[in-house]
């Protein structure tokens, strides 16, 4: 049990929750319903697969630098519950079960793969050169959205897209709030990032704009798809206002509440989910 618990702190498994809904809401909105027992429990082993992968890999890299930080010294590398050999074995691991799962959909998510794994990869390198990494993040977690699509219908459609630009300015807007508890450990570091560039006013700023460009892109996607009224009501109800509620947090109680943001981002992709899944209930097409 002690090993079981080490093992899920490494990867961080609740995290999880930001990217498999998402990449069910994509499954269920190409699909207009169920996709079939097997198209369902591959694009869940692709899922599980990149996340374990790619938190597996910034765990590693990021030893020395989370070592440094005193938000993040806790981690299992740097507190020693966890080896840099442990943890090359797990995203190894991940990584088959996203290149197997990838290889048992359609073509085109096999013609994918190398790119979804150079992304997952990469993430943990880019905030050392650039401000910009929190884009690349929204970008690499935001493709699962698309991918669910994707596996489902071999293609890319104009929903699947702007669902995919929903979920990783979702998600980029977050990482830019998250990152202000590390801004004085990042400008003592080196490391990159939009609060450390531009200071934590205008990181608020920008995660605001890139959470209105996020509902946007949800209004966009019932455009783009047949979903109506109460997928509509699900963005107006519930996913905009956790997303307001945020702001409204770093502005009144400053930098701490980007703690209780990140508890309520755990449950955005699942409303996103559910608001879907209603709208094709209610309607009838379900199937």
């Amino acid at each position: 049990m002690r090993r079981l618990r080490a093992g899920l702190d490494f990867v961080a498994f609740e995290h999880t929750l930001f990217a498999l809904p998402a990449a069910y809401a994509g499954m269920v909105l190409a699909a207009e319903g169920w996709p079939g027992t097997a198209t369902f429990l591959w694009i869940t082993l692709a899922m599980v697969g990149a996340r374990t992968a790619a938190m597996a890999a910034n765990r590693v890299i990021d030893a020395e630098l989370d070592a440094r930080n005193p938000r993040t010294a806790d981690r299992a590398i740097p507190a020693g519950r966890f080896s840099r050999g442990g943890g090359v074995v797990v995203a190894v691991v991940g990584l088959a079960a996203l290149v197997l799962a990838g290889l048992n959909l359609n073509p085109l998510t096999t013609a994918l793969l190398p790119v979804a794994v150079g992304f997952l990869i990469a993430y943990p390198y880019t905030k050392r050169f650039t401000w910009a990494c929190h884009l690349w993040l929204g970008v690499t977690i935001g493709a699962a959205a698309a991918g669910g699509a994707i596996a489902v219908t071999g293609r890319f459609d104009p929903a699947a897209v702007a669902l995919w630009v929903a979920v990783g300015s979702w998600i980029a807007g977050f990482d830019v709030i998250y990152a202000l508890l590390d801004r004085a450990s990042d400008l003592r570091t080196g490391v990159r990032s939009i609060p450390a560039r531009f200071g934590e006013a205008r990181a608020i700023d920008v995660a605001a704009a890139l959470h209105l460009l996020s509902v946007v892109a949800l209004l966009t996607v019932a455009l783009a798809s047949p979903l109506g009224v109460v997928y509509l009501a699900g963005v107006a109800l519930v996913v905009a206002p956790a997303l307001a509620l945020q702001q409204v947090w770093v502005r009144t109680r400053g930098v701490e509440a980007a703690l209780q943001a990140f508890h309520t981002n755990l449950w955005i992709s699942s409303a996103v989910l559910l608001a879907i899944v209603a709208d094709l209930a209610v309607s009838g097409r379900l199937g």
